[in-house]
């Protein structure tokens, strides 16, 4: 049996289980569009917080990866970047 899951569904469940924090409210919009995108059938926030990391910028990325990747198309070779805006991204976990 299958539930459907709204944008708002999916946002109420990461603060349900305590992990609001994990994604700011426009990076947990972006999640969900593509994962509706992509046809994700099964809603693990604790999953999720292990597979994307949201970052604040390419600098805020690179402290925990180092200088080897210097622009977010540089990342794009490697992993699937979800942009948020002009700085903020989601990066799936490598």
């Amino acid at each position: 049996m299958y539930q459907t899951i709204t944008k708002r569904d999916f946002i109420d469940a990461f603060a349900e289980m305590d992990r609001d924090r994990q994604f700011s409210y426009d990076g947990l919009e972006v999640l969900y569009d593509y994962l509706e995108e992509v046809g994700y059938e099964e809603l693990d926030v604790i999953g999720l917080c292990c597979d994307f990391t949201e970052y604040k910028s390419i600098d805020d990325f690179q402290k925990n990866y180092g200088k080897k990747y210097k622009t977010i198309e540089d990342l794009e070779q490697r992993t699937t970047v979800l942009p948020i805006d002009d700085d903020r991204f989601i990066v799936m976990t490598f």
